[in-house]
Order: structure tokens, then sequence, then C-alpha cells
């Protein structure tokens, strides 16, 4: 078996790799690399070359594995450029949303500036599990209960500099989203999260005082039931927005890929049920390019014959890399569910061990 089948074998399927790359899909970017025989280049999925014929196709998980297998980078995409990550159009939008959080976004407004209102209410649910005009909203909020929290300033101004039109209506925002009233329901009261790019897709982060409280792959299925789980364990709902700890887990995950971190240094906030906190304490142990079984990671806990409740616990696992539940695989060596794809777990695996890296 060659070194590119048997990656592809780790990746998304060859059918759904081979469509990506022959219709130019840009969501795959990062995902994988595409080899080209007869030209011995390879390329992003989003190339816009000549597409060549399937069977003078073969894909590869990072550029330095299709480098060492002979190909050179493409001039035209400049795979070895970091990926574009957030589309420039999204990039300015959200500039101009925290550049003036009160005001009010209409579809009229998008259409103005020539994007189509359904085009970015689909982005928006995919990439942060809401639409636009609620993450609109929640920049408003956010930035209202974060003045009040820091003492900045008053109920009454707080509401009038984010553009609500009385207090009444502050209020009654404040209590849909926290279930508490405006004064109440300061800084330390809000889940502050954001989307980060990194080389195996988006994920979502979140942050509160105490520490980093979620990381997860932004296409995970699960993502909007764990964000729910999440915001009532802590009591507190999630705000779009930025927050110290967000900006250093994106640096360190930037790190981690380009294989120049082990340990993340950021604080954790681990809520969950006593066993789940217990699981996933555990898996902090398994050091960086090591893996451990199921059965063994539960008879670490003390529950040799909880297999199957130890997986299901490290399923549940709300903060993807960084408490490290994809160095558990099958006693057969098997890599056996990953909330982010099975192909995530294997390149994680794969740039731990010291194989392909980013």
């Amino acid at each position: 078996m060659t070194t590119a089948t048997r990656v592809a074998a780790d990746l998304p399927s060859q059918e759904t790799m081979m469509t990506a790359f022959l219709e130019g899909d840009a969501a795959f970017d990062g995902v994988f690399v595409t080899g080209v025989r007869t030209t011995g280049i390879f390329c992003r999925p989003s190339c816009t070359a000549r597409k060549p014929l399937p069977k003078n196709v073969e894909f590869f998980p990072s550029h330095s594995a299709a480098l060492h297998s002979g190909y050179r980078p493409c001039k035209r995409c400049r795979p070895m450029d970091p990926p574009a990550g957030t589309p420039d159009w999204i990039r300015a939008l959200m500039r101009d949303v925290e550049a003036d959080p009160q005001r009010r976004w209409r579809d009229t407004d998008l259409r103005a500036r020539d994007l189509a209102p359904e085009r970015v209410r689909r982005w928006f649910r995919a990439n942060h599990g809401m639409t636009f005009h609620a993450y609109a909203r929640g920049i408003r909020l956010g930035q209202a209960l974060g003045k009040i929290g820091r003492g900045d300033s008053s109920v009454t101004h707080a509401a009038m500099d984010a553009g609500f039109d009385s207090l009444s209506g502050f209020a009654d925002a404040a209590r849909r989203a926290t279930g508490a009233s405006p004064r109440a329901a300061g800084a330390d009261d809000i889940i502050h999260f954001q989307r980060i790019d990194t080389p195996l897709g988006p994920m979502i982060a979140g942050a509160v005082d105490a520490g980093l409280c979620l990381l997860e792959f932004a296409d995970r299925r699960a993502l909007e039931t764990q964000l729910d789980v999440l915001a009532r364990r802590l009591g507190r709902p999630l705000v779009p927005g930025g927050h110290p700890w967000l900006a250093q887990i994106e640096t360190e995950l930037g790190e981690y890929f380009a294989d120049d971190r082990r340990r993340f240094d950021v604080p954790l906030v681990i809520e969950g049920t006593p066993f789940q906190e217990e699981v996933w304490r555990a898996l902090l142990t398994i050091d960086y390019g090591e893996t451990r079984s199921y059965a063994e990671m539960a008879a670490q806990v003390g529950r040799p014959n909880a297999v199957r409740a130890l997986g299901t616990a490290n399923g549940a696992n709300r903060l993807a890399i960084v408490i490290p539940c994809h160095r558990v695989i099958g006693a057969n060596g098997a890599l056996s569910g990953y909330g982010g794809g099975v192909w995530r777990k294997q390149r994680l695996l794969d740039l731990e061990r010291g194989g392909f890296g980013f």
C-alpha cells in the first residue's frame, strides 16, 4: 500500500475528495492536497487550474507528505501559503459589526454590500451556530453587559450606547440571553466565543474569566448540543466576542500544528458529571505522542468494566485537542470514533508521532 493510498483511507472518502477537487470546493482547503502525476505538482482543492483526469490524481494529508513523494507546489494556488480561513467578505462584515455594535443590521444592508442574505445566514450558521443577525445582536448585548460588569458604564448609558431604544428593551434582551437583569448579568456571566481557523478546519472556542471552556470543530454534528449543555452547566449565555484566553488558545494551537508545542498552558474550565470530569482529567495524563486503549483508561479511573461508559464520556469532551481524547484508541489499535471525524483523529496522531505535519 502506498503512502498516498494509506493516507487517503484516513481522510474523507476518495469519492468525496475527488468531487471536492473537481468542483474546486474551498471548504476542503487545509483538509488535503492533491498531487497531479502528469505535472508533478500538488494543489489546494480550490485550485483554478485546468483539472486533470481522475486517474492522474492522488491525495495527501499535508504539504510535507506531498513534498516527500516528489511533488512541488502549484504556482497558481500556492498551497504552501497559509489558508485563507475566513473569507474576506465575512472579515469585512464582522469588522464593521464590531466597529459599530449599536447598528441594527437588516437584509437590505447586506444587499447594499452585494451580499445575499441567505449566503451570509448559511455561513454564520455553519461556522458560528447562529444567524448573522443573532451574531450582531450578541455583539451589541455582549459589549453592553461587559461595560456594566467592569463598572465602566451605568445600565442606562450602556443600553443607549448599544443602540437599545429603551431600558425595558435592553432588560428584556438581557433576561432572554442570561436569565438575569442587566446589572446582574455582567461580564463575569458571559461565555465569550469566537471562530479559530486551523489546518484541520475551523473550530469554535469559548472562554470565561476562569479559563477556556470550549474548543470544538465547527462542523461537528453534536456542536449545538454541546453548546446547550455548556450554557446550562455554567449558567451563562454564549456571546460572540474576544477574550484573552481565546487569543492565547489561538496562539497555542498555531504552535501545536507547527509542531512547536506539546503541552497547552491555557487554563481550563472542566464542567461535567463527576465521572466525566474524572475521565477528562485522566485524558490530560496521556503524553504527547502516546496512546492508550479504552480499557486502559477505564482501569485508570477505577472502573475496569465501564469501557462503554468511558467511551461515552470521552466523546462528550468539549475541549478537543487540549484534552486529548484523540489519543484513546481501540485495543487492536483501530481509530474508533472521534467527534471531529476519524480522519482528523488520524491527522492529529500522525502529527504527534512525528509523521505528517502541517
